[in-house]
């Protein structure tokens, strides 16, 4: 082998190319993922996350609550992050058991719930951390607590009530035993006035620079 080198074969352009697409791919999914970064302003998070403004306006029309509520909704239970969960349980004050319900993705819906929108609104494929999916299922389910609870889809305060304690448990008036949870209805309510103020703004301007029919 004196005077020899041994040739290894180099990747291929092809190979390299598909590679590069793939992380492109993934560095695409993860930035989608991640959560506006103005959640305080609806116009800003439509802004930033295409597509999102027609995922609720859709959910909206399909279900008949509104924008505003829908957001406020989804702000409260994630953060709009995809992947939320809630806090593990801890045994014996510091030994992790896991998630304290199967509560999962934008909106927080647990298994058994989502399992019902999924079969009653005939979204099979439907993921609780895809975001056209998850407002469709606040919309749905403040149908459900319309038909089911008598609670009017443009009130915020008592829709949240019913949205984290079940139909059910709002007709028993549940969360009468918790202070806290009637501050986080109050603070849903006034974001999703909040809300409504600020996409009458950015709603408008969107009609305004639509071409002409």
């Amino acid at each position: 082998m004196t005077g020899s080198r041994r040739r290894f074969p180099s990747l291929g352009g092809s190979l390299a190319s598909g590679l590069v697409a793939l992380g492109a791919w993934f560095l695409g999914l993860a930035c989608a993922q991640l959560p506006p970064r103005g959640i305080d302003d609806v116009c800003a998070i439509f802004s930033e996350k295409n597509g999102w403004q027609a995922d609720a306006l859709r959910a909206e029309e399909r279900w008949g609550v509104d924008v505003p509520v829908l957001m406020a909704v989804l702000h409260q239970e994630s953060r709009f992050r995809a992947r939320a969960r809630p806090d593990w349980r801890l045994g014996l004050g510091f030994i992790p058991l896991g998630p304290a319900s199967s509560a999962y993705g934008y909106g927080q819906a647990k298994v058994g719930t989502w399992d019902d929108y999924r079969r009653l609104a005939m979204r099979p494929d439907a993921r609780r951390d895809r975001f056209a999916d998850a407002v469709d299922f606040v919309g749905w389910y403040g149908d459900v607590i319309e038909r089911a609870a008598g609670v009017p889809k443009d009130d915020p305060f008592n829709l949240y009530l019913a949205y984290h304690e079940g139909p059910a448990g709002f007709r028993r008036r549940s969360f009468d035993a918790k202070p806290w949870l009637l501050g986080v209805a109050r603070k849903v309510e006034q974001r999703a006035d909040s809300y409504r103020r600020q996409h009458a703004t950015c709603r408008a301007a969107d009609v305004a620079a639509a071409p002409a029919p």
